[in-house]
């Protein structure tokens, strides 16, 4: 028998398509990444008593036309401005990009001040090591990084400076105190292109507009890129062109250099999707073949109505006690404390309503819920493997790691409640439990978001990483809902999703 089981097919019979599917788009994936690779060497920084990891791109021995500093935005790292500094190394230019304090690989603490000063630090240590020349240096940042980028050009003259989308800088109709970075900011150093994108918000291209002077003989410059979103300005060619040519301007050196293609975006995004194929045979197999077969769930939800009222009163409540002060500080993640103190009140405040129903639910059987932990530490360590290799450093250092435990216990309340609300998961509600799913997170986060603008938390970022998290909520809550099918267990599917939600946090939000 022990042979036997050891002898059976990694995916079960019918499923062979999964890993098929999976494996041809991961693969091709690879094949496109090797296409346009990232050559970068890493060296870290201690300016400052920072500890930045920086990469290097350009060669090191053939004298290089000019220098680029390039700045990543608030909760990115080095490794999504793969594209742009492919481009200015295309221009024979040196590129050094660093992560921010608490960022990437970089320690933290993280603070919009010690970025800044960082920053400097680096540019100040750079130049007096003579690795660049601050008349033929460019400093280049996008989102925040762009705001640090015009703030350093004020204490430091450089040849020039390029903000892509920067982050705002003075209250403008729509952007108040709260969710500026920085205050006092003077006037904008010379030669300077900012971009926006013609689908950014209103208020956001406002914000960047009013930066440029509008007086004749302006060394200034303000260019709208249509069609583009306030991340794609990242990967976008006619950036790159924008780029090219200011550089060219403001350098004096030809403008002919060739514009990266993308075909590591599309390696990443071919990679990505047949990871997400090769995990419905993976979760099939940890959390379907445990010793005994799972019994049937007979557990019922309260009604619909019933469930989106509790939703939206525990919400509200929520964000209007975390006006008066964040218990969860002590976890040291800028703005994701917030967000985990936010669901793990909501989440109690919703096992406490529906206290009977928690009790009938929980379960001891241990097979499944180490099966569900086991799959989601693995789909962490596997996604953010392939994260780093092709496009955001996501691979959990030290630090984030520790914190994984806490914060996916923290988290597990809101998840174990939502499990208990959606019901038992038969095939005939499938789709009307993931919908029922998205709801309740729709709610909460609306809450969030409400609170930004009318409570004035001032965390922005739960604004800013809306699309990611949503996109991050999609696809966990069909997992989920999988791993709650295979082992009719709603505490399974609830550490599941817990460790996973808290994966994702550790690697989106800075180190404070």
């Amino acid at each position: 028998m022990p042979l036997l089981s050891l002898a059976r097919p990694l995916v079960k019979p019918g499923k062979q398509w999964f890993g098929i599917a999976g494996l041809l788009f991961a693969g091709s994936g690879v094949l496109l990444l090797h296409a346009q690779p990232y050559r970068a060497n890493t060296v870290i920084s201690t300016a400052g008593g920072c500890g930045m990891r920086v990469d290097v791109i350009g060669s090191r021995t053939s004298q290089a036309d000019g220098f680029v500093v390039l700045l990543h935005g608030l909760s990115a790292n080095k490794r999504v401005m793969f594209y742009l500094a492919e481009s200015f190394s295309n221009q024979s230019l040196r590129v050094f990009t660093p992560d921010l304090p608490g960022h990437g690989a970089s320690p933290g603490p993280f603070s919009y001040d010690r970025a800044e000063s960082c920053t400097e630090a680096l540019v100040e240590d750079l130049i007096e090591r003579h690795a660049i020349l601050p008349e033929r240096t460019l400093l280049v940042g996008h989102s925040l990084g762009g705001a640090i980028a015009l703030r350093v050009a004020t204490h430091i003259p450089v040849a020039g400076v390029i903000a892509i989308s920067p982050a705002p800088m003075r209250p403008t109709p729509g952007i108040s105190r709260e969710m500026l970075p920085f205050r006092n900011f003077g006037a904008l150093p010379s030669n300077s292109l900012v971009i926006s994108g013609g689908w950014e918000p209103a208020p956001q291209k406002t914000a960047a507009r009013n930066l440029v002077p509008t007086q004749p003989g302006s060394s200034d410059k303000y260019v709208v890129i249509p069609r583009a979103t306030h991340v794609s300005l990242l990967f976008n060619s006619e950036v790159a062109a924008q780029d090219r040519a200011w550089v060219a301007r403001v350098l004096k050196i030809p403008s002919d250099s060739p514009i990266p293609p993308h075909w590591s975006l599309l390696g990443f995004v071919l990679g990505f999707a047949g990871l997400s194929i090769l995990v419905v045979p993976f979760l099939r197999e940890v959390a379907g073949n445990l010793d005994e077969p799972p019994k049937p769930e007979t557990l019922s939800a309260p009604l619909l109505w019933i469930s989106l009222a509790q939703i939206v009163v525990v919400a509200t409540l929520a964000v209007s006690a975390l006006s008066a002060g964040v218990p969860l500080r002590a976890l040291r993640i800028f703005q994701g404390d917030y967000l985990v103190s936010f669901f793990a009140l909501a989440g109690m405040a919703l096992l406490i309503w529906n206290r009977r129903l928690a009790a009938s639910a929980f379960q001891m059987r241990s097979r499944p819920l180490l099966a569900a932990a086991f799959a989601a530490v693995a789909l962490i360590v596997l996604f953010g493997a392939w994260f780093n290799l092709s496009f955001y450093d996501a691979w959990l250092t030290s630090a984030r790691w520790l914190r994984l435990p806490i914060v996916a216990l923290l988290l597990l309340p809101w998840l174990f409640a939502e499990e208990l609300l959606l019901g038992p998961a038969r095939p005939e509600s499938r789709w009307s439990r993931y919908f029922l799913s998205l709801g309740f997170r729709t709610i909460a986060w609306g809450a969030l978001v409400a609170a930004l603008f009318f409570l004035h938390s001032g965390e922005i970022l739960l604004l800013l990483l809306s699309v990611y998290f949503a996109i991050f909520f999609a696809l966990e809550r069909l997992a989920a809902a999988l791993v709650r099918r295979e082992t009719h267990s709603p505490a399974a599917a609830a550490i599941f999703g817990a460790i996973l939600f808290a994966g994702l946090a550790l690697a989106i939000f800075p180190v404070a």
